[in-house]
């Protein structure tokens, strides 16, 4: 609580972190850890670091907001809406034409985020494999989106 008294803006920043960091080390998975205090240190700094970060940001969107910025956002509109589906239904009748395993590698790696050699175990095969059905699907889609723009 004193490390974040001295760098936080309040009492009650202070107290919120403090809560934060232990709940932070409830969580963690490695209890057997060599040197505590520097672990529970470099984790408030951290939080200290995130909330300063977090705090830039939305410093920022306030006084863009206050000076009649335009935020970056795009209106909503129903052409946009449309074009967006019609693409995004290409894309899904791009990845019907493939092949069921390149579809099911494709997908699990670009939309799931599995690493492509947790994909070989799945599968039984090799990362060099798992590539290859990435690049074979990654090529269709090239091809079969760029002839029909």
């Amino acid at each position: 609580m004193a490390f974040f008294m001295r760098r936080a803006a309040t009492h009650s920043d202070a107290e919120d972190m403090t809560q934060e960091l232990f709940a932070k080390l409830a969580r963690a998975e490695d209890p057997a850890m060599q040197n505590p205090d520097a672990y529970v240190f470099q984790m408030a700094a951290n939080l200290l670091r995130d909330r300063h970060r977090r705090e830039r940001v939305r410093a920022g969107y306030r006084a863009a907001m206050a000076a009649g910025d335009p935020v970056d956002l795009e209106p909503i509109d129903p052409a946009r809406i449309l074009q967006g589906r019609e693409d995004l239904g290409e894309v899904s009748r791009a990845l019907r034409e493939l092949p069921e395993r390149t579809r099911a590698i494709f997908l699990l790696y670009r939309l799931e985020g599995m690493k492509q050699a947790e994909l070989a175990t799945l599968y039984g095969m090799t990362t060099s494999g798992v590539q290859k059905h990435i690049l074979k699907a990654m090529g269709h889609l090239t091809r079969r989106l760029r002839a029909n723009p």
